[in-house]
């Protein structure tokens, strides 16, 4: 069975947006002959630039019944494209004719704005999280996974998550076998060490001038104080209530759920340098005990302490001549 992959791009996508997903479906096919029909569509066809002046040929976006999966890319035209109204009516049809509708990096912007994702989960680059969930109430907006699925549609974080993405794609029509193929064909993990995470530091998240940078800052470097909504509303001369609002709205994120990202963040830094012992690890970096950080380890990257710890251990062992390869994979 062939399945066809339709790319839609528009004037300033970013190239690797599109390049990378392509290449894993072609990839694909590689491994199992025949998968794939890869093409590539833009609005009127022809010749299309990316953000980085490199064109790619495209056809026409017309007929819809022969999509099987609709990518849409992301790049710094996506801001144009979910602003005009042809784009986002094709976005619309071809998302309900198609099998399956994914979106890379801030191409999430044109499956919100066609309303696709109004009710559902969905993410995209983190340094867009804040601007999306302003833009996007309606949306339940996850800002820290590499992907997320819900229902028949696909979205996925910054530019080389759409590889994850699509082997996540390849996964679910082929099965694991395949898509570890692929993945050791292009060089890249199957599934990243650390889960879904898209390991962007919480201090890094803000837009310039946020309202929080000294308070993220108070926090990073006093892991080991309670850090509960209270305090850190009492700095940030807030209510309560207003400042829990006020901060989910700018950073996407709760003040918990900030607070325990950067905890795991400085233990898994620590746990890598093989410095310390977990329990240790544990008490200096505010969670208390071993358990409660194994559990936050699992709500955020899907796997235990234990696991950056052997990363590491594995990666000090790779023979010279093996080109090496960090545990955490920059996005």
């Amino acid at each position: 069975m062939t399945r066809s992959i339709a790319l839609l791009v528009y004037p300033g996508f970013q190239l690797l947006d599109a390049a990378g997903p392509l290449s894993a479906f072609e990839a694909a096919n590689g491994a199992v002959p025949g998968s794939y029909q890869l093409e590539a569509l833009s609005l009127a066809g022809g010749p299309v630039a990316s953000s980085g002046g490199i064109q790619i040929l495209t056809r026409a976006a017309e007929t819809l019944d022969a999509i099987d999966t609709l990518l849409v890319a992301g790049g710094d035209g996506v801001d144009a494209a979910s602003a005009d109204a042809a784009t986002l009516a094709f976005v619309g049809a071809a998302c309900t004719a198609a099998r399956r509708a994914a979106s890379v990096c801030s191409g999430a912007w044109l499956l919100a704005a066609a309303g696709l994702l109004d009710g559902r989960r969905a993410t995209t680059h983190w340094r867009r999280s804040p601007a999306f969930a302003q833009r996007f109430p309606q949306v339940s907006l996850d800002a820290d996974r590499i992907y997320i699925r819900d229902g028949k549609l696909w979205t996925s974080a910054g530019i080389t998550a759409g590889i994850d993405l699509s082997l996540a794609l390849i996964a679910d029509d082929l099965g694991d076998t395949v898509a570890r193929q692929v993945a050791r064909q292009l060089v890249v993990y199957y599934r990243r060490p650390g889960g879904q995470s898209q390991f962007s530091e919480i201090a890094d998240m803000q837009v310039a001038g946020s309202t929080f940078t000294d308070l993220l800052d108070y926090v990073r470097h006093n892991l080991q104080a309670r850090l509960d909504v209270d305090e850190l509303a009492a700095r940030a001369c807030m209510s309560p209530r207003h400042f829990a609002r006020r901060f989910k709205a700018e950073m996407g994120v709760t003040p918990a759920r900030a607070v325990e990202r950067l905890r795991v963040e400085a233990a898994a830094a620590a746990l890598e340098s093989g410095s310390a012992s977990v329990q240790a690890v544990a008490r200096s970096c505010g969670f208390g005990d071993a358990e409660r950080m194994r559990r936050a380890f699992l709500r955020i990257h899907g796997v235990p302490p234990s696991a950056r710890r052997r990363g590491r251990a594995e990666e000090d062992q790779t023979p010279a001549s093996a080109p090496r390869r960090s545990p955490i994979t920059e996005l």
